[in-house]
């Protein structure tokens, strides 16, 4: 984060920011911002081009909301769509698994974490940047490392089967952390030594299957059924002790995962995160910064019961302007009437 010498006089900052993302129901542009707060639009884009957010920032923001001992938490990644950029920075091309084709977008690399109390926030995050070299392996094992050493120790690390290569389960291992990780239903083990087989050809119990995994070693392996498709997954106890490891308890890891699919939802559906018209490589990573904020205060607000979920907080800031429309129209009066001006603006 940009450090200061003296207290700040900027007219536009965090704070005004994420409260204009997850209050504006659909133009989340700079002018946009200086309509509705009466501040020049060139203090947004300086707000933008001023400011150095950082992973760290994000994780200094939820460390104390969730505990960070014994949770689960999962790695994913998500595209933000932009089909329509020419000159905008760290836009590449990516698999989507919403379009399921190669789109034209912005890769983000999210590490959500899910607490003991069912607390669940983002912690940690990359933008894939083709410049530096790395892959999205690369950028995981980067962020495991960042987090742990930040405090955080989960009991598992959860992820896809783009995660699940043998240097990711490894290094995972190294951490003394369990996993569990979806694997392809081609992938190699072993129920003697020796004697290699595909996991869609095994007979796997609901409670589950020991079984050896290629270049990695012992491991539990689940079969679950989405869509009329058959789903594998392996998972690793630091103590090798599976016979307490049954379906019950794999459930409960799974939908801890799943959280990490409910949020790349919220943070394009609530929070505008796909929703920018800024160019350059800092001011978009501030705007997401931003976003992933958002839905980081949603979150706090949702815990302490003043919504009762991330999408309710739009349907009730509008509830009393959309009454107001509904009852100044069918009073045949038009609405830009002072009378109905007026309530608005109350």
């Amino acid at each position: 984060m940009r450090s200061t010498t003296r207290p700040t006089t900027a007219r536009c900052n965090l704070t005004m920011y994420m409260g204009f993302l997850i209050s504006e129901p659909k133009s989340s542009t700079c002018t946009r911002l200086s309509e509705v707060t009466g501040i020049s639009h060139h203090s947004v884009n300086r707000f933008f081009q001023r400011e150095l957010f950082e992973p760290f920032d994000l994780f200094n923001e939820i460390k104390t909301s969730v505990n960070l001992i014994g949770g689960t938490l999962s790695v994913d990644d998500s595209v933000l769509d932009k089909p329509y950029s020419k000159y905008m920075a760290l836009v590449g091309h990516f698999w989507s698994g919403k379009h399921h084709r190669v789109v034209k977008g912005i890769n983000l690399i999210t590490l959500y974490y899910t607490d003991p109390d069912g607390q669940h926030m983002p912690v940690n995050y990359r933008i894939y940047d083709k410049s530096e070299g790395k892959t999205k392996n690369d950028y995981f094992q980067d962020m495991l490392g960042e987090v742990l050493t930040w405090g955080l120790k989960p009991a598992f690390v959860t992820g896809d089967s783009w995660y699940s290569g043998v240097p990711n389960l490894k290094k995972v291992k190294n951490y003394q952390t369990g996993f569990m990780f979806s694997v392809e239903s081609n992938r190699a083990v072993s129920l003697e030594k020796g004697k290699l087989q595909q996991v869609q050809a095994l007979d796997v119990p609901d409670d589950g299957l020991e079984v050896w995994l290629k270049d990695f070693g012992k491991v539990k392996l689940f079969r679950t059924m989405l869509k009329d498709q058959q789903r594998h997954y392996v998972v690793y106890l630091p103590e090798g002790n599976f016979n307490y490891l049954l379906r019950k308890e794999f459930l409960s890891i799974h939908d801890h995962h799943w959280q990490i699919e409910q949020y790349h939802r919220a943070i394009k559906q609530v929070c505008h995160i796909e929703h920018f018209q800024v160019r350059n490589e800092q001011p978009i990573r501030n705007h997401i910064f931003a976003s992933i904020c958002s839905f980081v205060h949603l979150q706090k607000m949702q815990a302490a019961d003043v919504i009762s979920n991330v999408y309710k907080h739009q349907r009730v800031l509008y509830k009393g302007v959309v009454a107001g429309f509904i009852a100044t129209f069918s009073e045949g009066k038009s609405c830009l009437e002072p009378k109905f001006q007026n309530s608005v603006n109350a």
